[in-house]
């Protein structure tokens, strides 16, 4: 019975000293757990896991990947997933660290909106949406704009652009130089209002121009202003056409096939009136 006490002793210290020990511990098969696992500091016994397979629980969580290639010619970068600054009053994100190379290329921040960020399995990416019916769909309440910058790091002289549409026009922001619309389209603005072809000429209203500038309008509206605001009271040039030879302007009656030319020929100015005869009727 004395024997029998002893062992009962001798097992309840070696079952004390397993239950507090923190050693590593080493596992040398596969490790299989068939219901859920909690790993960190702050895990407790009777974890509430819900609907959790995994659980990483402290105060400070990181998933690091760490390749041990060797061999020249195999890939050895390093990967770790951070989750939160570590220091007091630090920001709260989900972040994709390439380890090897020191940097982030991949960041949400706690608090983004809901499909801030959505690649459907057609490969369109939605931001802002989680219904994106081209490449790229870009949606939000109030004017959705993507921005162009050039932030000088290559040496060239920083310059900012936005593109951006709302209810009242498309146009495209010069952010640099104070914010001014250089280029602007109206809602509602008709078909081929500006049609470049494949070989450089530009219809206005129409998409087969004839000419390198071709204005169309159907409803008594094809006029060409030339308006300087200027306050001074002086002449000044409005229109000014060169040529390497003679320049001409072509008045053309398209009712009656009539045309007058107003046209310089060396130092002269030479007016041709042409009348084509329309055949006669009975």
């Amino acid at each position: 019975m004395k024997n029998m006490y002893i062992v009962v002793s001798i097992l309840s210290v070696l079952m004390s000293q397993l239950q507090t020990s923190r050693g590593d511990q080493v596992i040398s098969d596969d490790l299989i757990v068939e219901f859920s696992l909690a790993v960190g500091s702050d895990a407790v016994n009777g974890e509430s896991f819900g609907s959790d397979t995994l659980r990483l629980k402290e105060n400070n969580l990181r998933i690091h990947c760490d390749d041990t290639s060797a061999t020249a010619g195999f890939p050895a970068n390093d990967w770790r997933i951070v989750i939160n600054d570590t220091g007091n009053g630090g920001d709260s994100y989900f972040r994709i660290e390439d380890s090897t190379a020191g940097r982030s290329p991949f960041t949400i921040e706690a608090g983004a909106l809901a499909n801030a960020l959505f690649v459907e399995s057609t490969g369109d990416i939605g931001i802002n949406t989680d219904n994106p019916v081209v490449e790229l769909h870009v949606v939000d309440g109030d004017t959705s704009t993507l921005r162009l910058e050039q932030n000088g790091s290559s040496g060239f002289t920083p310059q900012t652009w936005d593109v951006a549409g709302n209810e009242a026009n498309f146009f495209i922001r010069d952010v640099t130089g104070g914010s001014t619309l250089p280029f602007r389209i109206r809602s509602g603005a008709p078909a081929s209002s500006i049609d470049i072809q494949s070989d450089g000429k530009v219809g206005m209203g129409t998409d087969s121009p004839a000419e390198a500038l071709h204005l169309e309008r159907s409803d008594g509206t094809a006029k060409v202003l030339v308006e300087d605001t200027f306050s001074t009271i002086v002449s000044r040039p409005l229109l000014e056409l060169k040529n390497r030879g003679g320049a001409q302007i072509v008045l053309h009656d398209s009712s009656t096939a009539q045309k007058m030319e107003y046209r310089s020929n060396g130092h002269r100015y030479v007016h041709y009136f042409k009348k084509m005869v329309r055949p006669e009727t009975n």
